[in-house]
C-alpha cells in the first residue's frame, strides 16, 4: 500500500499500527472522537489513563497544549529533550477531548524522528495518537510481523516500517517539574 493510503486511513478515522522508537504503536487522528473511542475499545484501555501524542514537530502539538502555562525557559528545556525516547507531560488545552488526557490536566506528548511517523505527521499537519500495539497488560509488538493477530485484523492500516531500535518504551517526564513518571 502507498503512503497515500495511510493518510487516507488517518483522515477517515482509521486505526493505524506503526513503528515508533522502540515498539509498534496504535494510533489515530487525535481530533476524531469516534476513532479515539474505537482505539480505546480495541486496546481494552481505560479512558481514564489518557494517551500520548506523537509528532514530527513541536508546532503540530500546539493545538493540544496550553502554552500560556509554559515559560520560555521551560519550553527551551522541553525542546532540548527531543526528539525520541522522552514523552513529556505538559498542560493541556482545555478544548481537547478528555479521551486524550484521561483524568489529568496534562497531556503526554513526544516528538519523534521515526521517518514513517514524521512523514505522516507532515502530510496531515497533525500529531498521531500513540499507545503501544498490544492489548492492555500484554507485551507490545516490536515489529509489524509480531502484532497480535486479533489487533492486526482490526486496524485499518499497518505501516510496515522499522522502529528506531530503542530497547524500552519512552521515559515519561513532567515537563514543568522534571519529575520522572516512568523510567
Amino acid at each position: 500500500m502507498s503512503e497515500r493510503n495511510v493518510v487516507d486511513a488517518f483522515k477517515n478515522g482509521g486505526i493505524i499500527a506503526y513503528p515508533t522508537e522502540a515498539v509498534f504503536g496504535l494510533g489515530c487522528d487525535p481530533d476524531n472522537e469516534e476513532a479515539l473511542k474505537r482505539l480505546l475499545k480495541l486496546k481494552q484501555r481505560s479512558s481514564e489513563k489518557g494517551l500520548i501524542l506523537l509528532a514530527g514537530s513541536y508546532s503540530q502539538l500546539l493545538p493540544y497544549i496550553d502554552e500560556s502555562k509554559i515559560s520560555q525557559d521551560m519550553r527551551s528545556h522541553m525542546l532540548s529533550r527531543w526528539p525520541d525516547g522522552i514523552t513529556q507531560l505538559v498542560p493541556k488545552n482545555n478544548n481537547i477531548s478528555s479521551l486524550l488526557s484521561g483524568s489529568f490536566d496534562t497531556i503526554a506528548v513526544r516528538i519523534t524522528s521515526q521517518p514513517d511517523v514524521v512523514a505522516l505527521c507532515q502530510e496531515t499537519n497533525k500529531p498521531i495518537v500513540s499507545t503501544s500495539a498490544n492489548l492492555s497488560g500484554q507485551e507490545p509488538a516490536k515489529t509489524w510481523q509480531s502484532l497480535d493477530p486479533v489487533l492486526s485484523k482490526q486496524v485499518d492500516f499497518i505501516l510496515k516500517g522499522a522502529t528506531l531500535g530503542r530497547t524500552s518504551p519512552s521515559k515519561i517526564i513532567d515537563a514543568l517539574t522534571g519529575k520522572i513518571v516512568r523510567n
